[in-house]
């Protein structure tokens, strides 16, 4: 089993920026694409940002021109570039890892955005 383990998060005030990482705790050359998605308090997990094998990336609208997302699937890393941090995006940030046969999901980072 692959165990994908988030970093990064905290508590920062409006405006302000964090940086989260994923790493798989051991590599997997099947891995096509890594992803982060949160999970807001009281709202269902939704997706935020993919990075593929290829380089091709993918934003929710939400997030556009405020996160970017780098990283090398190859050696299953990916990192997410926070910037210009709202109060909204306070939640619970999880990496995620796809191969054609599996989905593996992290255990989750909080970030907290505070007004």
């Amino acid at each position: 089993q692959v165990q994908l383990v988030e970093s990064g998060g905290g508590l920062v005030q409006a405006g302000g920026s964090l940086r989260l990482s994923c790493a798989a705790s051991r590599t997997i050359n099947t891995i096509t694409a890594m992803a982060w998605h949160r999970q807001a308090p009281g709202k269902q997990r939704e997706w935020i940002t993919t990075l593929t094998r290829g380089g091709d990336t993918a934003y929710q609208d939400s997030v556009k021109g405020r996160f970017t997302v780098s990283g090398d699937i190859a050696r299953n890393t990916v990192t997410l570039q926070m910037n210009n941090l709202k109060p909204e995006d306070t939640g619970v940030y999880y990496c995620w890892a796809q191969s054609p046969s599996r989905a593996d999901w992290g255990q989750g980072t909080q970030v907290t955005v505070s007004s």
